[in-house]
């Protein structure tokens, strides 16, 4: 009998979380404890419904909860450029019909980290908003949080400004005070979600396996994050999944890392400190390299096991 692991997604689909959370909920090695959600990719409304369709339409029980709708101080900015308007065109889904969690996903990530008999592993993939206010309303809730596996960050350039990367650019406070949390981290940056990439022959596969499957595919057809010709769609989210169920898909090193918030040109800049130099200790495992072609053979085998 597997032991499942259990965790909470922090998200904003976004077409990339959207299947980072399928695999999630499908992944025979996953218990998913909630779906929080939090603003990024397109406003709190789009997040919040879009993840409640996502939970319906995979025909699971699973709770979401409300998060913040802004970053702590900074001026909110969305990605719908990359993910369209309200997050997921291309798919027609019913409208959701279950109920939010009473609670916000601050309130309800404490209730279930300490009513929780195994630590939990938390998992934000989209802007930090809601992990920081945790950990600084509830300290209580760091010793039992078994980890926090992130996407976000880059050793080097950024997606959405030269310097920084959009999940860290998005609330770059929120992210400084995560990393200096003492909480264990894994980040996957950049440097291993801009090649995990799913190819035309990966995509078309996926699309003949089941309604799932078909559902991506159309969102995929809205979605600009990378191209098929050009390397393929980038599955950003979808990195932190795997190396939750196969981390040996990865190759990782201990580091020191930080935020920059306070300059124009390098607010939300990821400082990760490979050499030593500033002398810190190490507050990470960054990951470095991912084995592209396994990576979409796990995806892959986690779908075709869907029986929708």
């Amino acid at each position: 009998m597997i032991t499942k692991r259990p965790i909470i997604i922090d998200t904003d689909p976004g077409i990339d979380d959207a299947v980072a959370i399928a695999a999630a909920v499908f992944c025979e090695k996953l218990d998913v404890k909630l779906i929080s959600t939090v603003s990024g990719n397109v406003s709190i409304n789009h997040t919040t419904k879009n993840a409640q369709r996502l939970i319906e339409f995979f025909g699971k029980d699973i709770p979401v909860a409300q998060g913040s709708c802004k970053p702590l101080i900074k001026v909110f900015e969305d990605a719908s450029h990359i993910h369209g308007e309200t997050g997921m065109a291309g798919f027609e889904f019913p409208e959701p019909t279950k109920a939010l969690h009473p609670k916000n996903s601050i309130d309800a990530m404490r209730e279930i980290i300490l009513n929780s008999e195994e630590k939990i592993t938390l998992v934000p993939i989209g802007p930090l908003t809601n992990i920081a206010l945790l950990l600084l309303t509830y300290p209580e809730v760091k010793d039992k949080i078994e980890e926090i596996v992130l996407m976000g960050g880059s050793s080097g350039r950024g997606n959405h400004t030269p310097a920084a990367e959009f999940n860290i650019y998005a609330d770059p406070e929120a992210a400084k005070i995560v990393f200096a949390s003492k909480v264990k981290i894994t980040v996957c940056p950049l440097d291993v979600t801009s090649v995990a990439t799913l190819d035309l022959e990966t995509i078309n596969t996926l699309r003949d396996m089941n309604k799932v499957g078909e559902m991506f595919y159309s969102l995929f057809n809205h979605y600009r994050g990378g191209s098929v010709a050009k390397g393929g769609l980038k599955m950003h989210d979808l990195t932190t999944i795997a190396y939750l169920d196969k981390p040996e898909l990865f190759k990782s090193v201990e580091t020191f890392v930080d935020i920059e918030t306070g300059s124009r040109y390098t607010e939300g800049f990821m400082v990760v400190d490979f050499k030593g130099i500033y002398n810190q200790p190490n507050n990470v495992t960054f990951c470095t390299e991912i084995n592209v072609e396994e990576f979409r053979t796990w995806m892959l085998n986690i779908f075709k096991n869907i029986n929708l």
